[in-house]
């Protein structure tokens, strides 16, 4: 039977944990590493300063005191005896839509285990009611990921729409679309006085386009986004070798 390891960027007790767990455990084995609390919005950063626990809970489920990259290092490298043939972070409390995924825990989970070798899916419910979708959309997927064969460096990033499963569209494989910038950061004062900053909510989508994952969420169908994490813009390439060579 596959090994399948789950992880998420909300934490080891958000629903959407759970809900993955109950939507693959009949398909596969799970093993299930994931942080001790919410640490949305951690990226890809790594624990370098400390070291970290890997602590055991009742339920088989495994916590860590760490970013999420730092549960899928744990989990697939060196803590157990056999790594996992798959890696799958979420169901996220909430889309990754467009830009979203450079700040995203759930994608960085994903990405640190393709970047360690492993096949990896991100999923998102872009919502907060139906996991129970998003669990089953995540099942299918894990049922044919065997037939699918992505280059190097890759992984699926998968936005569910927050609808009954009967209300699903249909499944569509998107590209990224783009957001304009965030809004200003909003002013508080603590107890004491002192002027704080929450950050801001993002700002509106700039690119929606009939092709973008906003634009499948938007007509009720799966959005499902191949990405890389090479981030080098080729097409860039001679004219910044053109723009280098002016000077130099």
């Amino acid at each position: 039977m596959r090994r399948l390891l789950l992880s998420n960027d909300d934490g080891v007790h958000a629903p959407g944990l759970r809900a993955l767990y109950e939507a693959l455990e009949p398909h596969a084995r799970l093993r299930v590493v994931a942080p001790d609390r919410d640490r949305s919005g951690a990226s890809n950063s790594l624990t370098l300063n400390r070291p970290l626990a890997l602590t055991a809970l009742d339920n088989g489920f495994h916590c860590v005191d760490g970013t999420p990259a730092d549960c899928v290092y744990l989990g697939v490298n060196g803590v157990w005896d056999e790594r996992p043939d798959l890696v799958i972070s979420g169901i996220n409390h909430g889309g990754n839509l467009g830009d979203d995924v450079l700040y995203s825990g759930t994608v960085a989970a994903a990405m640190e285990g393709r970047n360690l070798g492993m096949p990896a899916i991100a999923m998102s419910l872009v919502g907060s009611r139906h996991f129970a979708t998003a669990g089953r959309v995540a099942a299918s997927l894990v049922g044919a990921a065997d037939r699918l064969s992505l280059p190097p460096r890759s992984l699926l990033n998968v936005n569910v729409p927050d609808l009954p499963w009967e209300e699903i569209q249909g499944f569509r494989v998107t590209r990224m679309g783009y957001r304009g910038p965030a809004e200003r950061p909003m002013e508080v004062r603590d107890p004491r006085g002192r002027l704080r900053y929450w950050i801001a909510a993002v700002g509106q989508n700039a690119d929606d386009g009939p092709d973008t994952d906003f634009a499948a969420i938007e007509a009720g169908y799966v959005s499902i986004t191949p990405l890389q994490t090479d981030l080098t813009q080729r097409a860039a390439i001679a004219d910044v070798q053109g723009w280098l060579d002016a000077f130099t």
